[in-house]
């Protein structure tokens, strides 16, 4: 048995990050404590964020798609939404999956603790337990997951329950008639597509000039045709200088680029201008652990802080603050923790906006390489050239890939359309394979189906794409 399966380590936090990390730990023998405010493990994800969302957003689609079917010749009645329902079915989710995770808890022997720490020293915690009770426990090594929370725009904070973070949108107290939405990234434009999939009229209100900042445009404009139709208007390039709380509504006043403004009313405003890491932890001054000036608590490679007791993982130590960024990075940590060489270095972290059509993305993206004035070759392959993207009426996506220009290895790959989120981990895999562009060009794809036209981008590379044809020159 190795020295690190003696090792007593606590866990701070039980997002996909924190539990990902106990649960490797104790995989590997160690002694494991979890602290985290919440029942069961599971975190903003499960409880706030990623899960409820999701489930919201596959009721969106379903809708979406009834209204699409008058196209082939097939019509239903307008929904009738039963609220109460809905909510039930989304916490069911939440419960189930978080009940899951309990019991994986208890399988592995981890000691669950509901509460709250903060640290004595670089070995000590004080947990204050959800019934009022506290516990002093020392520990040989401590891993920080506690996360991030969404960011509050003093300008726009009023004691309103009209007034919503990405928190209380997930509620669904009400469908309210018209919602203001603060922030064209993907939380805004997720839940922005679940509210007018229920009948809300939906404004994105978005400062810098396209939706989904980061982004290709190229991947990004398909979307922003779809959502212009959904939404009743988007309006880049625009601020919200001010909001007034009127009782029954709430008055925001849009300032344009040029300075000119105009008043709108709507029921509720959803504030989704990104998150903030929870490195705010009591007694973290107590330690060697180093702050950044955005907040984010400074790691290595193998994600260990100033202090050497302690490491931490997570949306606190940086972004992307993605769900699966923070459970390889829990893994890292434990392994690191348990002697073995390892470094938290990924080539590619995918990003998938789950919109409709979902957007995704993984490695260098065409906007870095011209930021970076790095030479690159870009294959794209039209959804409207799949006989997979038509049978199912949705030809407005596209797929492609960034090659190195000398070496045709695979450094990027960004997908729009029905399904992304999906087919993005083969980009992802090419990426950290070193895959070239005849290793996918060469790997027999499924017909018909989505994931071909990955294939057909690297054809497409070499001018040899079965579906697209493209004159030679001279």
């Amino acid at each position: 048995m190795s020295e690190s399966s003696h090792l007593n380590i606590a866990v701070i936090g039980g997002g996909p990050g924190g539990y990902a990390a106990a649960f490797l730990a104790a995989d590997l023998g160690m002694s494991v404590t979890l602290i985290d405010p919440e029942p069961n493990p599971g975190g903003v994800c499960l409880y706030r964020g990623c899960i409820p969302s999701k489930a919201l957003l596959h009721v969106a689609k379903l809708i979406e798609e009834s209204e699409q079917a008058k196209n082939w010749g097939i019509e239903f009645n307008k929904p009738n939404i039963d609220l109460a329902r809905l909510r039930t079915f989304k916490e069911n989710v939440v419960k189930k999956l978080t009940g899951g995770l309990g019991v994986l808890s208890k399988q592995r022997k981890v000691r669950y603790m509901q509460g709250r720490a903060a640290f004595e020293n670089s070995t000590t915690l004080q947990v204050t337990l959800t019934d009022g009770s506290t516990e002093q426990l020392s520990f040989d090594r401590i891993v920080i997951a506690t996360g991030s929370r969404p960011a509050i725009v003093p300008a726009l904070k009023l004691e309103t329950p009209r007034m919503m973070d990405s928190t209380g949108a997930l509620n669904l107290d009400d469908i309210p008639s018209s919602l203001l939405v603060v922030g064209g990234g993907y939380i805004g434009l997720e839940l922005g597509s679940v509210y007018a999939a229920l009948g809300t009229r939906v404004i994105v209100v978005e400062m810098l000039p396209g939706l989904l900042p980061g982004a290709d445009r190229d991947l990004v404009l398909p979307l922003h045709k779809r959502l212009e139709k959904m939404f009743e208007a988007i309006m880049l390039n625009t601020t919200v200088a001010a909001v007034k709380d009127e009782g029954n509504s709430i008055r925001a006043t849009l300032k344009a680029q040029d300075g000119t403004t105009q008043e709108k009313v709507f029921d509720r405003v959803l504030v989704a201008v990104g998150r903030k890491p929870n490195s705010e932890i009591p007694g973290l001054e107590k330690t060697g652990v180093r702050v950044g000036p955005r907040g984010f608590i400074q790691v290595n490679k193998q994600l260990q802080t100033d202090d050497p007791n302690i490491y931490a993982i997570g949306d606190v130590v940086g972004e992307p603050m993605l769900a699966h960024k923070a459970s390889h990075e829990g893994r890292t940590a434990v392994e690191a923790i348990a002697g073995q060489k390892v470094a938290f270095e990924p080539n590619a972290i995918p990003a998938v906006v789950f919109t409709d059509p979902e957007v995704a993305w993984a490695g260098l993206t065409e906007t870095q390489a011209q930021s970076e004035n790095r030479e690159v070759k870009v294959a794209k392959f039209p959804w409207a050239a799949s006989g997979r993207a038509i049978t199912i009426d949705r030809p407005e996506g596209m797929t492609k890939i960034l090659f190195d220009p000398q070496t045709e290895r695979v450094l990027g790959v960004g997908i729009v359309g029905a399904g992304a989120g999906e087919m993005i981990a083969e980009g992802v895999l090419a990426i950290e394979m070193a895959a070239v562009a005849h290793d996918v060009a060469l790997t027999i794809h499924p017909h018909p189906t989505l994931s071909e036209t990955v294939m057909e981008s690297a054809e497409v590379f070499f001018g040899t794409s079965t579906h697209i044809y493209r004159p030679k020159r001279g």
